[in-house]
């Protein structure tokens, strides 16, 4: 069995049950997709915990980044990790500990072991996905400028 919960279902609850992100590997520099996908979550009401060692102590989207998830002194519901796919062993280990919910690979990230660790552990896994891109198919958005989302509904879900 797949330890990803990646079907429509999967995604639309687990974007409406992880409120806060802890963004592994978070930049500073507004031009890097890590920054403007946190930055869309920050701004349709997700908390964004910035993780990244380069920027630790000093603030990125106007939030405290921390060097580690376990240097996190509260609950983080989701791990969205922009880090190669060879480092996230070590990433889901530390989602383990710090008692998360959700393990998500960004696009091209995609690192099974760790997903099966994490998975065996009780967290929903993602790899290979958006949060920005999987939010605005999933709740709307990306279909008012004429992608195929694939979700066919008159009416937005809740």
């Amino acid at each position: 069995m797949s330890p990803f919960s990646d079907d429509m279902p999967s995604l639309r609850r687990i974007l409406q049950q992880c409120r806060s992100i802890a963004v592994v590997g978070l930049s500073a520099e507004w031009h890097r997709p890590s920054y403007f996908a946190a930055k869309y979550m920050q701004a349709h009401g997700w908390r964004i915990v910035p993780v990244n060692p380069r920027y630790a102590g000093r603030d990125v989207l106007g939030e405290p980044c921390f060097a580690r998830l376990t240097d996190i002194p509260f609950p983080v519901d989701m791990v969205d990790v922009f880090r190669r796919s060879e480092e996230v062993g070590p990433i889901a280990e530390q989602a383990i500990a710090i008692g998360a919910k959700c393990l998500w690979q960004q696009i091209g990230v995609k690192n099974v072991e760790a997903a099966e660790r994490a998975h065996a552990a009780g967290l929903d896994c993602v790899a290979d996905r958006c949060v920005k891109i999987e939010h605005g198919r999933l709740f709307g958005g990306l279909n008012w400028v004429g992608v195929n989302t694939g979700v066919i509904s008159a009416r937005r879900p809740t």
